[in-house]
C-alpha cells in the first residue's frame, strides 16, 4: 500500500524538485518562498498548536486558511 507523503516531504520536494530543478528559479525567488513558508508555518503553529513537522496538508486546507485569516484580520 502506498503511503501519502508528509507535508515536510512535499515542501522539500517543492523547493528541490520544482523551484530549483524544473523552474530553475533564482536565489531571490527561492528565498522569497522560504520566507513566506516560514511565516505560514509559524502562524499555523500558533493557531493550531502543532509543531510544523507534525502539520499535514489537511491542517492547511483552504477552509483553514480562509477561516483563520478572516477571523484574525476582519474588515473594520
Amino acid at each position: 500500500m502506498k503511503t501519502e507523503p508528509s507535508f515536510p516531504e512535499l515542501l522539500q520536494a517543492f523547493f528541490t524538485d520544482r523551484l530549483m530543478g524544473q523552474c530553475n528559479a533564482s536565489p531571490h525567488t527561492i528565498a522569497s518562498y522560504r520566507d513566506t513558508f516560514r511565516l505560514l508555518l509559524a502562524f499555523a503553529q500558533r493557531s493550531l498548536h502543532k509543531s510544523p513537522v507534525t502539520l499535514g496538508l489537511r491542517d492547511l486546507d483552504g477552509k483553514y486558511s480562509v477561516n483563520t485569516f478572516a477571523s484574525r484580520w476582519a474588515w473594520q
